[in-house]
């Protein structure tokens, strides 16, 4: 499996969110490697996009949207979720990153379902929380280098047959930018 080179994160990032479908995360755990194919995700830019962790200013905790393509931004939200986050932009652009929403499981299930607490594999890894709760992904990974092969990363997955577009989820400002984006397997 091919790791996805540094370059593939440097586009605008509504690109990358769709061309990250069907790409498949790996996260290694001890001896322990689980994985899953992206199904679900969301694009984040900076100054025109007023959902945006970056639409205001550079934070301690968004900084890294503001730094170089191909890491992990994992932040922590409403108290008790992290959420997985990949840096991506134009070069242009001050600062981007698409949100992953969802995977469909593939390798270490019975370990997703322990790290979740829960048997039932269609709501295992059907939103960022559970996705970052099955995966064991938390603050540790903040500013993981996706592009070489560690403890988390994303390679190469499946061919695509359709994407549906609509708008993002959970969000009050920009609701008619049209960036998330699902595939079914």
């Amino acid at each position: 499996m091919t790791i996805l080179p540094r370059e593939f994160y440097s586009k605008d990032t509504v690109t990358v969110a769709k061309n990250l479908l069907g790409k498949r995360i790996i996260r290694k755990i001890g001896h322990n490697e689980i994985s899953g194919i992206i199904t679900e995700t969301e694009a984040y830019r900076h100054n025109d996009d007023p959902a945006s962790h970056a639409f205001r200013k550079i934070t301690d905790r968004n900084k890294i949207m503001f730094g170089d393509v191909g890491f992990a931004y994992v932040y922590f939200t409403y108290g008790m979720h992290f959420c997985f986050n990949v840096v991506a932009k134009d070069p242009k652009k001050a600062a981007g990153a698409v949100l992953i929403r969802a995977i469909e499981p593939e390798k270490g299930i019975k370990i997703m379902q322990r790290n979740r607490g829960i048997e039932n594999l269609k709501n295992l890894t059907n939103g960022p929380a559970k996705l970052a709760q099955a995966l064991e992904i938390t603050k540790e990974h903040y500013g993981v280098d996706l592009t070489k092969k560690s403890r988390l990363y994303i390679t190469e997955g499946i061919k695509l047959k359709k994407i549906s577009v609509s708008p993002r989820i959970g969000i009050k400002d920009a609701t008619d930018k049209l960036w998330n984006f699902k595939i079914r397997i």
